[in-house]
């Protein structure tokens, strides 16, 4: 049992467990005290000293989220003392920052800039050194902007980049005044180890890092009317665009924001959803055979455990930490990429228009995403997959500048023909989810009866654990898949790169043996995407989560094989999964890059 301390804050004494921070303590008072370094997902940095408070006999300030609460402490939080030295990080902060906020794309959404006005920071105290600094701003990612003008070295990137991600794309450079966040030989974000994941930008407390933005060239494509805009929405940028926009987090918001998508002018509005469902067709149909010819054929070239390739930010980070493990990644594109290469096939083909005057956009809550269309394999359309990537948080900024009341909005259902999905899509957006959905299919397919566990729900792959394991016994067979009676199907859910490189650094080492393993780059899975709104946290990916199971639940149909659409597409066009129409349409491939 946990050792309790108690402590004073303002006068109120409090009772926590020892180990517990000083801002922790003041949090649970309901005390605000401002940070800036500090983050929840984060290890304790205690460097921007924001957060300084006044203990009682002690000789100097304290850094309220690194000092440690103690039994007896006498804490202040809002002496003169304190507010001064805060005032004065601040001013600090400013003198060395590019406070050009109307021009910046986290304008409104800035911690400095809260801070600031907190403050009424109105004057400045200390000399402009903005003009006299040289900065660069690096803009070749398809992903990410770094502007170092707007970085106030909290180094909350460069922790989310080590703890999280385990990359180090970026560090610390250089000291004292020339102290700067850079990356390998200060190389551009695009040409290092960098995952494309995002996580950095929704961490970054000020504009220093901001995705990519394409939305003057979506709105341009609406205004032309000689093109047919299509759109598709990720499963999880449903139970999260409404945090943008007056809901609380959690709220699932489908048909106002397909009633939103209509109203600002795209032609068709779409769910990859479905294409989810078909890339569950398409995987496990590849899993299915590689299980046949490693288990009937005995076949040594089979790559076993096949790893799911929905995550752009994984595969870019496989491609560079364990490249040797690439052909064992299925060769499935993502649910994105499936759906634009459809989109200017066969939606082209059913709507009988030119697919060159087709433009078709995604609303997804990942930063990799963009990345990942960018890439030159995503064109086996004959043109680019798919043309823009705006993340969640860029669709909320379009709905505002269209002047719509999302609130008040009546909920509208998807485009027909590709607009049809089941829950095992939705739950995509979670972690174990794609996991869960090929189970509830493949089990099916094998044996004819559903998934044995209450309401299709696979438990073992759901959760915040970082590292999960599932195993589940394969009996009562159909005929034709015999090989498979009494095999127990080993698999493994990660999240976060750090847990996919602990995962495959025991595989590597000979500790781990398993058949299928899902990864997702980002904490969470994609409910914690680097497009997603911010603040992005443990407590708000909770809430996501639920919202995505509540949606699971709520389907008619939940299980990808039941989509009647998808039934349709392979009757009508691509003739079976792994067949030579969806091998060339919705597969690829991926090369071993570079570590540095």
């Amino acid at each position: 049992m946990a050792t309790k301390i108690n402590l004073k804050i303002d006068g109120i004494e409090v009772v926590v467990e020892e180990g517990v921070s000083i801002l922790e303590a003041a949090q649970k008072l309901n005390i605000h005290i401002p940070t800036l370094c500090y983050h929840k997902d984060l290890c304790v940095a205690g460097n921007c000293r924001i957060c300084v408070v006044e203990q009682t006999g002690a000789r100097a300030l304290v850094a309220s989220c690194a000092t440690p609460a103690a039994s007896g402490m006498d804490i202040h939080t809002n002496t003169l003392k304190v507010r001064t030295a805060r005032k004065h990080v601040i001013e600090l902060l400013l003198s060395e920052h590019n406070a050009d906020c109307t021009k910046c794309f986290k304008n409104g959404n800035c911690e400095l800039q809260n801070l600031s006005s907190e403050f009424k920071i109105l004057d400045r105290l200390f000399i402009d050194l903005v003009p006299n600094k040289h900065y660069t701003i690096d803009q070749m990612s398809p992903s990410i902007i770094k502007d170092d003008s707007k970085c106030i070295r909290c180094q909350r990137c460069v922790r989310t980049c080590e703890e999280l991600q385990h990359l180090g794309a970026l560090s610390v450079a250089y000291k004292g005044e020339h102290m700067k966040i850079s990356t390998f030989y200060e190389n551009s974000m695009y040409d290092v180890v960098c995952s494309n994941c995002g996580q950095c930008v929704i961490r970054c407390p000020t504009g220093a890092l901001t995705e990519k933005n394409y939305l003057e060239e979506v709105w341009d494509a609406i205004y032309d009317t000689t093109k047919h805009v299509v759109v598709q929405t990720a499963p999880a940028v449903r139970i999260a665009l409404g945090e943008e926009l007056g809901f609380e987090s959690g709220t699932i918001v489908t048909g106002k924001m397909v009633s939103a998508l209509k109203r600002m002018g795209f032609d068709s509005v779409l769910d990859t959803d479905f294409t989810a469902d078909l890339t569950i067709m398409e995987e496990g149909t590849e899993l299915l055979t590689r299980l046949k010819r490693a288990l009937v054929d005995k076949d040594p070239t089979v790559k076993l455990p096949m790893a799911t390739s929905c995550s752009p930010g994984w595969i870019k980070f496989i491609e560079h930490a364990f490249p040797e493990y690439l052909d064992n990644l299925s060769t499935c594109k993502s649910p994105q990429q499936m759906f634009g290469a459809l989109v200017k096939t066969y939606y082209a083909q059913k709507k009988k228009i030119n697919p060159a005057d087709i433009i078709s956009v995604s609303i997804m809550p990942c930063t990799a995403k963009k990345f990942e269309a960018d890439r030159p394999e995503m064109r086996s359309s004959g043109y680019k997959d798919v043309d823009y990537v705006l993340t969640t948080r860029e669709l909320a900024i379009m709905i505002k500048q269209a002047g719509i009341d999302f609130k008040t909005l009546p909920d509208s259902n998807y485009d027909s023909m590709m607009g049809e999905s089941t829950g095992a899509a939705v739950i995509f957006g979670a972690s174990g989810g794609v996991m869960e959905a090929a189970l509830r299919t493949a089990y099916e397919i094998i044996t004819g009866r559903e998934v044995p566990f209450e309401g299709l729900k696979v438990n073992a792959v759901r959760g915040i654990e970082g590292l999960k394991e599932a195993s589940i016994l394969i009996e009562n067979v159909k005929p034709e898949w015999s090989f498979l009676e009494g095999v127990e199907l080993k698999t493994a859910v990660a999240h976060g790169l750090q847990n996919a490189y602990e995962l495959f650094a025991n595989i590597k080492a000979g500790k781990a043996n398993y058949h299928f393993i899902e990864v997702m780059a980002c904490p969470g899975g994609c409910l914690g995407g680097g497009g997603q709104p911010i603040p992005t946290n443990a407590e708000v990916r909770a809430k996501r989560a639920q919202a995505i199971y509540r949606e699971d639940e709520g389907k008619a149909l939940r299980k990808s094989h039941e989509n009647p659409e998808v039934v349709l597409i392979y009757k009508d066009f691509l003739g079976a999964p792994l067949g030579h129409k969806s091998h060339e349409l919705l597969h690829t491939h991926y090369k071993a890059r570079a570590r540095y």
